[in-house]
């Protein structure tokens, strides 16, 4: 048993070097291989400085939305029931089943001149392709499932005892929630928006495709790394950019592990 067990480790150890470890060195390797100094002149450069701005701004906008509707749905699925509850539940797996791609395209056929909301919006003077905007709207589609998947299973284990005493002693809705259902649920939420970062920061199918890629307005930190890669055929300017976006998803990656630890020590004791 011991050595199948250090063989399958390894099995999964070499899939996972192959897959994530080798590039993600080859990528570290090339980003620095001229020394520190270039690799700071490029991530300093006005258009890198530009789009990781923009993304982080997008983030800032997108992961507080969708951790409001995340936590609301979830409560919505895990404690009430009412007519059309499995598709609204199957709504939210959409952003995960379907391609971002199609998900910008969607976004393209709704807010266009000739969409749905596009002329009228744009009758109010309101443009939503190819600004940020746009951006927002596409990032918030992508990331929209993590806080809500990260919460229910949780709200389902807690169950509602909890809940149901704070009332009977006179508690309201709203402080019931804020005293008794949030405290329970704050490493799930906490879980869910360290995804939802990771998620938003790290999109790029569905923003390039709102986007319209212009340099200084609607370049988020991906598609300036592409951008550099594919146009201006800068290779240590895209190395540069995607080192910096792998060192912020690797911070991220370790909230997540912390948080992860800590959920997992929730669901023991709530077991």
């Amino acid at each position: 048993m011991g050595k199948g067990r250090w063989a399958l480790r390894g099995v999964v150890m070499a899939y996972l070097g192959i897959l994530i470890g080798l590039p993600v060195v080859f990528m570290i390797y090339k980003a620095l291989a001229h020394g520190f100094g270039p690799f700071w002149s490029q991530i300093t450069q006005p258009g890198a400085i530009s789009a990781l701005k923009l993304s982080v701004e997008i983030a800032a906008i997108a992961v507080p939305v969708n951790t409001l509707v995340g936590v609301g749905a979830a409560i919505l699925i895990a404690r009430h029931k009412f007519f059309g509850k499995r598709a609204f539940d199957t709504v939210f797996d959409i952003p995960v089943a379907v391609s971002p791609v199609i998900l910008g395209v969607a976004l393209i056929l709704a807010y266009s001149r000739i969409g749905w909301f596009g002329a009228p919006l744009l009758r109010h003077g309101i443009m939503v392709l190819f600004s940020p905007l746009g951006l927002v709207l596409a990032t918030m589609a992508v990331s929209l499932p993590y806080v809500l998947r990260s919460i229910v299973p949780v709200l389902l284990e807690v169950g509602t005892e909890q809940e149901d005493a704070a009332r009977t002693l006179g508690a309201g809705r709203f402080r019931t929630f804020f005293n008794v259902t949030l405290p329970s649920i704050r490493w799930a939420v906490a879980y869910g928006v360290a995804l939802t970062i990771a998620r938003t920061l790290g999109e790029f199918g569905a923003v390039l495709v709102v986007s319209g890629n212009i340099s200084g307005r609607t370049q988020t930190l991906p598609i300036y790394i592409y951008d550099d890669w594919d146009q201006r055929f800068d290779t240590l300017g895209s190395y540069s950019g995607a080192l910096v976006l792998a060192l912020i998803s690797m911070a991220v990656l370790l909230v997540l592990a912390m948080l992860r630890k800590r959920e997992r020590r929730l669901r023991v004791d709530l077991a």
